[in-house]
């Protein structure tokens, strides 16, 4: 388990002497090695038979993903870098990201055959890791561990999709899909005493004030990546946000007041979304008995899009924080008014700190983690869910794309959201609040929620 950040100890601007290039191999070597065992852990857990099933039309199936890791790895360090001859040329098309359509990649090699494919390469990435000239090298090695851990999140996302217990029609992207995500391990009971907790809090309590004033926001860091750079400073004014993310039980007020058949509370895109695909609860909160123990417990909703998220905020009288505010109450220092790398300081995440990486399985109940609370007081700000916020998805000023123009470029459209945070399957490699995930308004992602925002004192 780690405990420091590997990502500070690699990102000093001093000159690189023969020892400290020696740390940065050796942190290099420890961070791929422990990324690799967790995506090894994971796909352990995945039945053959649905190794190369498409669970849907988004997504390609997790055994392309297993062997899109190995091909990324081996294009850039060893063909680029290296400049060594495609070790597996067959794989090129196959493997590539704009090599073929999704529907077409079910036809994939045994999972044992990927394995070895995976071992190869990452041997001859580790031969060349010796020899690289790391300080020049390093931020397309750290891009990889979080390319890795990002993939990862994606298969871990497909295997929820796969794993129908309960079938029952939703919705995803532009499509109906037939998935119940409700799991035993997603089942926990309120403690007494954190019910307790939960009903003496008042409105003030509930939402944490953040003083008007600049922030520096991104991030210059060399594992940073490109949509997180450069970082600029931003004068906000004052605002308040909710300690904890929404939870299925503040949902529910939403559910029985009527909400989804309100229109006053939607935008006018988001109440034609809602007549063109009714629903009337989240995507994983289907009326049955499992998924009404979980809306009755303070685990964060999650299987929400913006138009819902939003449509709830209006109900409550708030709005959804812009990323800026979101990074501001997330690792912002009153009493210094510097940023911290983590909510809770310099430490790399840990399970005692917030849920990610599969430690728990599953959402967790959002007072779980009181040690990862940020500076102002808010908890949950990495792990758990991926939290949806009111800003669409664009270059800061300066922007310049890594390692290639499309990869968040191509979602600079206009289109796209912002999400903070992370979720309980998130690798720690990309768990920090400067990192930006992005999604179209209406897509009810697996592991997405949200909390609100307010300009004004709550009532």
């Amino acid at each position: 388990m780690l405990t420091s950040n590997p990502f500070s100890k690699a990102s000093s601007d001093s000159p690189i002497s023969l020892s400290s290039s020696q740390n940065l191999r050796e942190s290099l070597r420890i961070a791929f090695e422990h990324c690799r065992q967790s995506t090894f852990d994971f796909i352990r857990t995945v039945d053959p038979s649905l190794f190369c099933r498409q669970a849907h039309s988004d997504f390609s199936p997790i055994g392309w993903h297993v062997g899109h890791i190995a091909y990324t790895e081996a294009l850039w360090i060893l063909e680029r870098f290296a400049r060594k001859s495609p070790m597996f040329p067959e794989y090129h098309r196959l493997f590539a990201a704009d090599g073929l359509p999704k529907a077409e990649r079910q036809n994939l090699p045994d999972c044992q055959t990927l394995y070895d494919y995976l071992n190869d390469v990452r041997q001859a990435v580790f031969e060349y890791l010796e020899v690289a000239p790391i300080e020049q090298q390093q931020r397309i090695w750290w891009f990889l561990v979080q390319h890795e851990s990002q993939h990862c999140e994606t298969m871990a996302l497909i295997m929820e999709l796969l794993r129908v217990s309960h079938p029952l029609p939703s919705v995803i992207g532009d499509a109906a899909i037939e998935v119940s995500l409700i799991t035993d391990s997603a089942i926990e009971k309120i403690s007494s005493s954190a019910s307790q907790i939960a009903a003496s809090q008042s409105a003030m309590d509930l939402m944490c004030y953040v003083p008007q004033g600049s922030v520096c926001i991104g991030s210059d860091d060399r594992c940073a990546l490109d949509n997180e750079q450069p970082s600029y400073r931003v004068d906000l004014d004052a605002f308040w946000i909710d300690r904890y993310p929404v939870t299925y039980q503040d949902f529910q007020r939403f559910i029985d007041a009527g909400g989804y058949e309100e229109a006053q509370w939607w935008s006018p895109e988001g109440w034609a979304w809602l007549q063109d695909h009714p629903v009337a609860y989240p995507l994983y909160g289907e009326r049955n008995d499992e998924a009404r123990m979980s809306r009755q417990s303070n685990h964060p909703v999650c299987g929400v899009n913006w138009y819902e998220a939003t449509a709830y905020a209006a109900f409550v009288g708030k709005r959804l924080p812009t990323e800026a505010e979101w990074e501001k109450a997330a690792r912002w220092e009153p009493s210094t008014g510097m940023t911290r790398p983590y909510p809770w300081g310099e430490d790399f995440p840990t399970q005692q700190l917030c849920n990610h990486s599969h430690h728990v399985g599953s959402t967790a109940e959002v007072t779980r983690y009181p040690g990862g609370a940020s500076p102002v007081g808010c908890m949950d700000m990495l792990g758990n869910v991926w939290e949806w916020t009111s800003s669409k998805f664009e270059g800061y000023e300066g922007f310049k794309p890594f390692p290639y123009v499309g990869y968040s470029q191509s979602y600079f459209d206009g289109q796209h959201y912002v999400l903070r945070g992370g979720s309980w399957a998130t690798r720690p490699w990309a768990l920090r609040p400067s990192l930006r995930n992005w999604y179209h308004p209406w897509v009810r992602q697996i592991f997405a929620g949200f909390r609100c925002a307010s300009s004004y004192p709550p009532q």
